[in-house]
């Protein structure tokens, strides 16, 4: 059965959001949405008529053309030409999913009554989301200032019949699309076109998706950990909460009990241990996991709050007689915590990746490369090979965005943050510290299976019984990234 929201001035979390876009529901505007949405709409349209100020966007030109003044006859020909012009995105398609996160971001900023858009546009962007009708949008293209204008743009273009767009997963043009859905392209009046460009959800909508796929791998790393701190053989003293509350960073105390409860009753932990102290990629875990979980709850914090903000420009507020011309499109908050995240969750890959290293190199007890007749057979050598390499491209993946400025529009905007670019650039760091968790997983129960007859602790026991029904042991040489494949689709379903 299909759920209802309500889209409201309430704020939302990151967690509903999550739900909400998993195609389980949909959309509609509640009454005091369209209250808002009416009041604001009805003042513009007042003041447009009874007055003969100049409005940024409205009946002015963009950027550095802000003071070319627009006739009255002309104000609704100006948003259908930014649509078109401002469409210069290039690239990579955004995912579909990242898509349909844009497009519900879009829908809950312009309802909250502050941009001066008609129910009916709003309306016709909630029937898109509700007929899974996804525009075809660009991933390079936004300075991150002046809002996403690009990606924007191309989300825009299919209201007015214009562009391409996936309709249930067919590639289709938008003109195709709504005719399909018995709808007409919309005619954009005044300042609609400006208020559904500006705004920051090309940007929010990564940093979303990033944060809530951080917190999943900060557990996997966790779980990923422990399996690996058993099969080194380590001491499990370092995960003492004592010495984690002396210290008081919360990440790390709450990294140092996720490791506890991992190895709870494991065998191999309460045996008697060869070496006084470990490797820092086991040892530091609470306090490597645990800066970057605090980094992530930072990013989930500025996350929250640009999901339940009003961000394009001018802006309108009826009930005091004014429509102000700021900056809240200037995305510098998220480029910030865009960095932020990456440089966060690229920490968790690197000592991983270490904690590879380790494993496979032929120390405590285990034979090198974690294989019988080493030389014949090359073992686990190679997929080390590979998160070196995966973990590399992170270093330069986090090379800061948000400490470039490019100035544009004539130098009207001279500092831009560039969060779309730290956007895309997080939505790779992501992919590669899933498959940088899949190679240590691979190799920590490889080494396990030389410290048998102990076990570890009984979850990760039946994890790893459930895993080699997927992923045999490593006997001989066998074409290893089909193991490699196999294991992030397994990770996945945990």
């Amino acid at each position: 059965m299909v759920k209802t929201h309500r889209i409201s001035p309430d704020k939302l979390s990151l967690s509903r959001v999550s739900k909400l876009v998993k195609k389980a529901y949909q959309l509609e505007l509640s009454s005091e949405s369209r209250k808002r949405i009416a009041h604001c709409r009805q003042y513009l349209e007042g003041k447009l008529t009874n007055s003969d100020t100049l409005f940024y966007g409205i009946n002015t030109g963009f950027g550095s053309l802000c003071n070319v003044p627009i006739s009255d006859e002309e104000t609704e020909l100006l948003q259908s030409r930014l649509v078109q012009s401002h469409a210069c995105g290039m690239g990579d398609e955004v995912p579909a999913p990242l898509v349909r996160l844009i497009l519900f971001l879009k829908i809950q900023s312009l309802a909250s009554g502050y941009s001066g858009v008609r129910a009916e546009t709003i309306e016709r962007l909630i029937a898109f989301y509700n007929e899974d009708l996804l525009p075809v949008i660009y991933q390079q293209g936004s300075l991150g200032a002046s809002g996403d204008l690009a990606p924007l743009a191309h989300l825009s273009l299919a209201l007015i019949g214009m562009g391409e767009v996936h309709l249930k997963g067919q590639r289709m043009t938008a003109k195709q699309a709504l005719k399909k859905l018995g709808l007409k392209p919309l005619t954009l009046k005044s300042k609609e076109g400006l208020a559904l460009l500006n705004g920051t959800q090309f940007s929010s909508a990564y940093l979303c998706w990033a944060t809530a796929q951080a917190q999943r791998l900060l557990d996997m790393a966790n779980m990923t950990a422990a399996l690996s701190i058993d099969a080194f053989n380590c001491q499990l003293a370092p995960f003492d909460e004592r010495l984690h509350y002396i210290r008081g960073q919360q990440g790390q105390i709450q990294c140092a009990a996720s490791i506890r409860d991992w190895l709870t009753g494991s065998g191999i932990a309460a045996a008697e241990k060869q070496s006084v102290q470990d490797p820092y990629a086991f040892r530091c875990v609470p306090q490597v996991h645990g800066a970057s979980a605090d980094a992530i709850a930072y990013c989930t914090q500025i996350a929250t709050t640009e999901i339940n903000a009003v961000t394009d420009n001018p802006n309108i507020f009826p009930d005091d007689d004014a429509i102000i011309s700021g900056g809240n499109f200037h995305a510098q908050p998220l480029a910030l915590a865009l960095d932020f995240l990456a440089i966060a969750l690229a920490e968790l890959g690197s000592i991983a990746e270490r904690r590879t290293y380790q494993l496979i190199s032929g120390t405590r007890g285990l034979p090198a490369f974690l294989i019988p007749q080493a030389g014949l057979n090359s073992g686990l050598m190679i997929p080390q090979y590979t998160a070196a390499s995966i973990v590399s491209q992170n270093k330069q993946l986090c090379t800061p965005a948000s400490v470039d400025s490019i100035v544009s529009s004539n130098g009207q905007e001279d500092h831009v943050s560039m969060a779309a670019n730290a956007a895309t650039k997080v939505y790779r760091v992501v992919e590669n510290i899933e498959r940088l968790l899949a190679i240590e997983w691979m190799t920590a129960a490889q080494a396990l299976e030389f410290r048998r007859p102990l076990k570890t602790s009984a979850r990760l026991e039946s994890l790893m019984s459930d895993y080699r029904k997927q992923v045999p042991a490593l006997e001989s040489d066998r074409i290893l990234s089909t193991d490699m494949h196999a294991t992030v689709d397994f990770l996945r379903q945990i």
